[in-house]
Formats: structure tokens, sequence, C-alpha cells
């Protein structure tokens, strides 16, 4: 093996000798050899960042595309609840209190099946909306 010579500056032994011991290297010489070929071969840690680079964008294109899915689900649903609302005929003055507590009534029943057929968060949240009628 070849052998070399090195001056180093005080502190940069220090921290060798702290590192070599951190990392559990036998000695500060093979701390100093291991870091040597890791400059030589190339692995500085760019692959690792180029890897982790690569997922961020490729998990930022899929929420912007999750959330343009969404947004069309809630401008389609936005302009059914138009066509519906704009097709249905306002019931006559003299029942129009127990058709409103009807539609209340379906109102919560909509959301208790929606609940139903949610999980998780969403699935509390939309109980906890259902039942917010009840609170009042």
């Amino acid at each position: 093996m070849a052998q070399r010579n090195l001056r180093l500056p005080d502190p940069l032994a220090a921290r060798i000798a702290e590192l070599s011991k951190k990392q559990r290297y036998a000695t500060p010489s093979a701390f100093i050899r291991s870091a040597i070929e890791e400059k030589l071969d190339g692995h500085n840690g760019q692959e690792a960042e180029d890897r982790i680079a690569a997922t961020l964008e490729r998990l930022g294109q899929e929420l912007r595309r999750l959330e343009t899915a969404l947004q069309a689900q809630f401008a389609l649903l936005d302009a059914l609840c138009r066509v519906v609302l704009l097709c249905v005929p306002q019931p006559p003055p003299e029942v129009h209190a127990q058709a409103l507590a009807n539609a209340k009534e379906r109102h919560r029943k909509l959301l208790k099946m929606a609940a139903l057929s949610m999980h998780g968060e969403a699935r509390a949240a939309v109980t906890d909306l259902a039942s917010h009628g009840k609170r009042q």
C-alpha cells in the first residue's frame, strides 16, 4: 500500500477524529481512505438527491392531477344541483312549511347515506354535518 504524508490544520484533524469515532471507523486513517474513495467514485449523495427530487416531482404531478379531478367533480355536482333546482317547481304557499320539513328530512337522510359510504376523517365530518341539524 502506498503511503502519503498529509498535514492537516488542528481543527480539521479534530473533526476527522470525532467523525471517525462517531461513524465507528477503526482509525482516522480508515475514515480518510473511505472519504477519498467516495469522492473518487462520485458517491457524493447526488444520486440520492436526484431520486428524491424525481419522487417529489412525481408526487407533485399526481397531486395536481387529483386537484384537477376534484375541481371537475365539484363543477359537475354544482351543475347538477343547478339543473335540479331549476327544474323542481316551488310548492304552493299553503304547503310550503310541510314541503320544507320534508326537504330537510330528505337532506338529513342523504347526508347519512353519504356518511355511510365514506371512510376515516371524511366519514366523521359528514356524520357531524348530518347531525348538526339536530343540535339546533
